[in-house]
């Protein structure tokens, strides 16, 4: 299995280096491949709903990743993607972050704002985790915050609903079409796992800017690009088409796996 691991990281991060470059292009030569409708990408797709499928049936739904004693932390938390949003919401909000408020809507009984000291206030969770990024390092960090499963809990979400939207403050670029949101998603299995929170803290203290304040998500047995930082609302669907692309996310527009299981 360690083997099978080493491997698909190698595989994805060659990948991510391939689909990285594609911002920098000095055309829209690439642009055909990225369309819905595209043959390649249809291809690409199918390829990733069936090791969606294959990691589904071989991974217990509830199975933890692994956790670490405080001893293993040896270094502070790296930071990954974006460091500093530059959206004029989030700096009005950056000093303490008293104004902010996370929007939870879509298929819900019961839409929510909740502030940071709502959140802080609600059940908590705190665990000693390893970050594995797509560029082939990792990093030993202990993160605090309420699980997912507690606020989607309080929102009541529909029968219909299949998925989780992070909408997030950073914007990125895409190709030749600018900065666009940044964004990613999750189904509900990994949204209602126990270790996927919503974290706000990180080594014992408030969760730092660079590393996503004031709110990012950690869920632990997927890769680190799908821990969206910054995150300003959750949106709650049943299919995700309808944003940006349709691949679910910023990194998987650009050809990254939707999902990303460790």
């Amino acid at each position: 299995m360690t083997r099978l691991l080493i491997n698909r990281r190698r595989f994805l991060t060659a990948a991510g280096i391939a689909a990285s470059t594609l911002p920098l292009a000095g055309c829209d030569a690439f642009d055909g491949i990225l369309q819905n409708r595209s043959p390649v990408r249809d291809v690409l797709a199918s390829a990733n709903s069936l090791t969606y499928r294959v990691q589904r049936l071989l991974m217990d739904a509830d199975r933890l990743a692994p956790e670490f004693a405080e001893s293993e932390i040896r270094q502070g938390q790296r930071p990954n993607g974006s460091t500093d949003p530059t959206d004029p919401e989030y700096i009005a909000l950056q000093q303490d972050f008293s104004g902010y408020r996370l929007g939870v809507t879509g298929l819900v009984e019961k839409p929510l704002s909740l502030t940071l000291a709502e959140l802080r206030n609600m059940p908590s969770r705190t665990q000693i985790t390893r970050h594995d990024c797509v560029e082939g390092w990792s990093c030993i960090a202990k993160w605090s915050g309420v699980p997912l499963a507690k606020v989607l809990d309080e929102a009541k979400i529909r029968p219909e609903a299949r998925y989780v939207v992070f909408h997030c403050f950073d914007r990125m670029g895409l190709g030749l079409s600018g900065p666009t949101a940044y964004y990613e998603s999750i189904d509900l299995i990994d949204a209602r796992h126990p270790q996927t929170i919503l974290a706000y803290g990180l080594n014992g203290r408030s969760l730092p800017v660079a590393n996503g304040a004031p709110l990012r998500v950690r869920i632990e047995r997927q890769l680190g690009y799908k821990m969206a930082k910054y995150i300003s609302a959750i949106e709650v669907v049943a299919d995700l088409s309808t944003f940006g692309r349709g691949r679910g996310g910023f990194w998987e527009e650009l050809g990254y796996e939707w999902y990303a299981g460790i």
